[in-house]
């Protein structure tokens, strides 16, 4: 145990962070694989000799560094006991691009899809192209030698990488890059740790009954897949062993090393011409797996450029998810598996001849049932439904779960029929449904059983499954790992992959490297047991974790908070497009991700001794910086919704902690506006005054939203509404109510000019600001209210429809969880609109006269608010906005606006606030022409908007009120 002291010291001597607290050891515990194991310490090294620092720390204290970038790892390799040293966030550079050559030098910490955003405009991309792509690290991809879908026509990580910088394990700086044989040969005689790796593999090498050994055992040279342990028959090659290639590169060993031989600072890498210009994706339907994998022999005659697999059970795993249920449209009827086949040419006629070609002997052969082409940009909505998979396992309900244990298994391509069927015999065995994905045409099928880790006996099974299934790839001399790294997982199988006697060979080069285990110790070599430091401890007792909100859809809030499998979409780039996680996106902290605070909900909901067991400052530290925009709920492929949790997390601590004096007054903001209302000028005056916002703690620099001269409810009470056909019920929400009076008297306008009666009910308020502050008592008692008010008049001949994205919604996501009355809930959930739904649907029904709209030529922006994007569509606005014939309407690719609510008025959250909208939306609203109307329908936006580029952004229903003649 090293003291607390003692690792202040290392952080003073670091001009990056050490961080050593509950919260951080907690959230860098896991990673994308099935085990836990607190660090000693994380940290974020800014430079080379913040690294030597460290390596000379762990030498010192006979302790373990542990590499990590994304945390994306299946296999275990970002989990262990020592200091996890995150270079993620400072090492983030490009060092030196060569468009000649088309090679680049970069720091490990470089997201691969932002790499390829910086090389498009030179023509030039990086190959290798993990399901993690958007947010996956170069770093992270040359520990792992990553290949995904583009490896048949790409290659791995490994056929790519040049030179690694790297510092050793005695703290000295080695370059590891294509040399000679003679100045391999020189460098065998240099009197350091450098000279000491070259001459110990040069010595283990020579042998020919070790030259021999390795050809025996290791995974026949078809697989290019191919990771089990260290890379040593690359060398192979090499006329110094046997070859005939008088160059050698220890390059290719590190990589694939999986950050257990050296610490990598530095990595030039090979790039490629952008692929061709046309392509057609074939989705072929299959009634069977088997039939599948036997029409990919097939298929891979035809020049692909992916070709990759998904079952049933993963398609069936998109129906659940809001975000991918959009990318299913190229399905028909329930498939066994789909093949992906891609083909390319610089010719759209060419491409359509090729994949006429390519169906037509998938039928001569009477492979598949169905074969839909798709092109265009609808080839990476199909590309973004097989990438989901990993996180779309997930969503299974329950404490089974699709395990990452043998997912990684290649064998050569002829041999993948047959060892498919040998492993469905294995898995009937085991009465076992597995699960089939991913890299068919490489000879790679990401496989995995459904188990329960939190039982002894499916531990065992574990255990058995991932033994039998080893014997079974080196029946067909296959690799156990193609891609995602040996890890905990499959560590202890390499002596039976590759032979003991070439075990003990991978065993001296560790040695010779690292004598004192200061890198990833546990990993490749000396492995830790595959079935020790799980998630979960087996057989516990399960917590019982009492909430005021139903979580019954996924067993319980404890259960929603473990379907976070750890895959890492939270931490993808504004550059990736979405909203999730705008906090990430602003401060790059692994802290501030929807991982981190599923991983700490689970880690303290499971462990604390509380009697509240909500109650721990670590949660009101990492639920902090959450925008609870509900980008998760949507983007979040196991569909984690962490604004849900983090109200029910609100509620539980302040229950114990006490409610502060601002969260009081903003959650109780509609009941205070009431009062303020009755003198609605100096309410407006006082609440913009620095005493006020001080008072309050709202940020100096923001301005108070001023009340209107009247409510929205004293106004339309004195109208006279003109009885109609068709009839609607109008939500009047708090914030139309009090603020935004004009936009509801422009939705009444709007509506009645459409022909529809409008009717208001006495109801409540929506509830938004009790459930955002946690004040769920009150919440549930005005969703009860607003069921049993509208109950019995709602339905799809009278829809209740709202102008505010973020009230109008809670009918169809928080009320579910809080109503009394469930049902009543769910049948108004179905008929709750938000206006722009509501017109766009009846404009496609042709339910009103468009022509009374203006012919004016008009351009508009719309940035959509986050609770749209999640639970409705922005594309509702865009259908909506097109009614007049002449408006050129665009969806702003935005993110989160970064005012949510009352987050961005508090003042500690300002900052943040402003950072989140600087990331797309400010830069995206200043560049529009000052002619072009920006419509956005949240009120937080508007504000936002104006006060971060002072343009002023209208409602929807006002842009579209304004176009009648």
């Amino acid at each position: 145990m090293i003291q607390k002291s003692v690792l202040e010291n290392l952080h003073n001597l670091l001009d990056g962070e050490l961080l050593f607290d509950n919260l951080h050891k907690t959230i860098y515990a896991t990673d994308a694989s099935v085990y836990r194991k607190i660090p000693i310490a994380v940290a974020f090294p800014k430079n080379e000799n913040d690294i030597k620092i460290l390596i000379d720390f762990a030498s010192k204290k006979n302790i373990t560094l542990i590499p990590r970038t994304a945390g994306t790892s299946l296999a275990g390799q970002c989990v262990g006991d020592g200091i996890v040293v995150d270079v993620s966030k400072y090492f983030t550079k490009i060092i030196y691009f060569d468009k000649r050559s088309k090679t680049i030098t970069l720091q490990p910490g470089i997201v691969r899809d932002e790499l390829n955003l910086y090389l498009k405009p030179f023509g030039l991309f990086f190959g290798p192209n993990t399901s993690t792509s958007n947010r996956c690290m170069i770093g992270g991809m040359v520990g792992n030698n990553s290949s995904g879908s583009t490896s048949i026509k790409y290659g791995v990580t490994r056929d790519k990488v040049l030179k690694i910088e790297a510092i050793l394990s005695d703290g000295s700086k080695a370059i590891f890059e294509e040399i000679s044989s003679d100045k391999f040969l020189e460098k065998t005689n240099q009197n350091n740790l450098e000279g000491s790796i070259y001459n110990a593999i040069f010595k283990e090498l020579s042998s020919k009954l070790t030259q021999e050994e390795i050809k025996k055992e290791f995974p026949k040279e078809t697989i290019h897949r191919r990771n089990t342990g260290y890379s040593v028959d690359e060398f192979l090659t090499s006329d110094l062993f046997g070859g005939t290639k008088s160059t050698i590169n220890i390059a290719k060993l590190l990589t694939g090393s999986e950050g257990t031989l050296a610490f990598s600072t530095s990595i030039t890498i090979q790039l490629d011409a952008l692929p061709p210009k046309e392509s057609i994706m074939v989705c072929s339907h299959f009634t069977s797996v088997n039939e599948s994998m036997k029409a990919t022999l097939i298929a891979m005659n035809h020049n692909l450029y992916n070709c990759e697999l998904m079952d049933k059970t993963i398609l069936d795993c998109t129906k659940n998810n809001r975000e991918q249920n959009k990318n299913r449209f190229f399905l028909e009827g329930d498939p066994e598996a789909i093949l992906m086949l891609e083909v390319s040419s610089n010719s759209a006629e060419e491409t359509e001849i090729l994949a006429d070609k390519l169906i037509a002997d998938l039928q001569k052969h009477n492979f598949g049932f169905y074969h839909p082409k798709v092109y265009g940009s609808e080839i990476n909505k199909v590309h973004e439904l097989r990438k989901a998979g990993l996180g779309l396992l997930g969503n299974i309900v329950g404490d089974m779960k699709a395990v990452a244990c043998i997912e990684d298994t290649a064998v050569a391509l002829e041999d993948l029929p047959n060892y498919i069927e040998e492993f469905t015999q294995i898995m009937d065995k085991f009465h076992q449904n597995a699960v089939y994905y991913a890299h068919a045409g490489a000879g790679e099928i990401h496989l995995r059983p459904i188990l329960n880790l939190k039982k002894q006996e499916d531990v065992v099974l574990f255990r058995k499954i991932t033994t039998e299934t080893a014997q079974l790839v080196k029946k067909y001399q296959g690799s156990f790992s193609g891609e995602h790294g040996d890890g905990i997982v499959r560590a202890e199988f390499i002596p039976l992959m590759i032979g003991e006697q070439n075990y003990q060979l991978l065993r001296r080069i560790k040695k010779v490297f690292d004598p004192k285990n200061v890198f990833n110790q546990g990993k490749i070599t000396d492995a830790f047991p595959m079935d020790k430091s799980l998630r979960y401890e087996v057989d516990r007792k399960e917590p019982e974790i009492k909430t005021i909100q139903d979580f019954s859809d996924s067993e319980g809030i404890l259960k929603l908070a473990e379907k976070c499998n750890g895959s890492g979409d939270c931490r993808k780039p504004a550059s990736a497009g979405g909203t999730m996680c705008p906090s990430y996106r602003a401060t790059k902290n692994e802290k501030d991700t929807t991982r981190a605070r599923a991983n700490a909900l689970r880690d303290f909901l499971t462990n604390s001794d509380e009697a509240n067991k909500f109650n721990h400052k670590e949660l009101k530290e990492v639920f902090d910086l959450c925008l609870s925009c509900k980008a998760c709920a949507s983007e979040c492929p196991s569909n984690v919704d962490i604004a849900t949790m983090k109200s029910e997390f609100l509620y539980q601590y302040q229950e114990t902690n006490g409610y502060s004096f601002r969260n009081y007054l903003f959650a109780h903001n509609a009941k205070y506006n009431k009062f303020g209302s009755i003198a609605p000028a100096i309410t407006n005056i006082v609440l913009n005054t620095s005493f006020t916002k001080s008072l309050m703690g709202i940020a100096q620099q923001r301005s108070v939203p001023k009340l209107a001269s009247t409510t929205f409810s004293n106004w339309f009470a004195k109208q006279k509404i003109a009885q109609k056909q068709k009839m609607v019920y109008l939500f009047n929400d708090e914030f139309t109510n009090f603020y935004d009076i004009e936009i509801g008297k422009d939705a009444i306008f709007l509506l009645e000019k459409l022909g529809y009666e409008v009717r208001i009910l006495e109801h409540s308020e929506s509830g938004r600001s009790f459930i955002s502050k946690g004040f769920l008592k009150e919440a549930k008692k005005v969703c009860d209210k607003n069921i049993e008010i509208f109950k019995d008049v709602i339905s799809d001949k009278t829809p209740l429809i709202g102008i505010e994205p973020s009230a109008i919604l809670t009918f169809r996501d928080e009320y579910i969880r809080l109503a009394s009355d469930k049902k009543s809930a769910e049948n108004i959930s179905k008929n709750a609109f938000t206006f722009e739904e509501f017109l766009s649907n009846e404009h496609q029904k042709n339910n009103f006269d468009s022509t009374i709209f203006s012919s004016e030529e008009k351009e508009i922006k719309i940035h959509g608010h986050c609770h749209q994007k999640a639970l409705s569509s922005t594309h509702a606005i865009f259908q909506m906005l097109n009614i007049p014939e002449n408006f050129k309407v665009t969806i702003l690719n935005t993110g989160c606006c970064g005012m949510a609510g009352s987050f961005g008025y508090e003042k500690e959250h300002y900052e943040i606030s402003m950072q989140v909208g600087e990331d797309t939306l400010f830069p995206k609203i200043r560049n529009c022409h000052q002619k072009t109307e920006i419509a956005a329908a949240g009120t937080s936006c508007r504000h936002q908007i104006y006060d971060g580029t002072k343009r002023i952004a209208k409602h929807p229903i006002t842009i579209l009120k304004e176009a009648i003649i």
